[in-house]
């Protein structure tokens, strides 16, 4: 479980800003605005950022982005690589899968651009674009 002060950095790509439309299947119908934070691989396994598959994992984080823009939003910590891998890999909404394609836009996020995740405790976290 991370603890305070650990934090990783992602750099954005199309498919993170561009979640909901920028898609490789047709399981569902294009939804503009949606977006996600990748969590590295390493990362996940290094400070144990779990997903669902693990029972008993805390997956779900209280956000503030540093810009004040997010406040108290809930990201859920999940995804992952393969079937029944416990490391999430990536952050998103939690029931609101555009509350991070709301703060790209706000930021005006680009290809590149990158985002600190720095965990304030077990179950806060703070995005900032660097």
């Amino acid at each position: 479980m991370p603890n305070r002060g650990d934090f990783f950095i992602t750099t954005l790509k199309r498919a993170h800003l561009e979640w909901g439309t920028h898609r490789h299947t047709l399981s569902r119908g294009l939804i503009y605005g949606e977006g996600y934070l990748q969590i590295p691989a390493n990362i996940a396994r290094q400070l144990q950022i779990f997903n669902s598959n693990q029972l008993g994992a805390i997956t779900d984080y209280t956000c503030n982005s540093a810009d004040e823009f997010l406040q108290d939003v809930t990201l859920k910590a999940s995804g992952c690589s393969s079937a029944g891998n416990i490391y999430a890999k990536q952050f998103q909404g939690c029931g609101n899968l555009k509350v991070l394609g709301d703060w790209f836009f706000h930021i005006n996020a680009i290809i590149g651009d990158r985002v600190k995740i720095t965990w304030i405790d077990n179950i806060s976290i703070e995005i900032e674009r660097i």
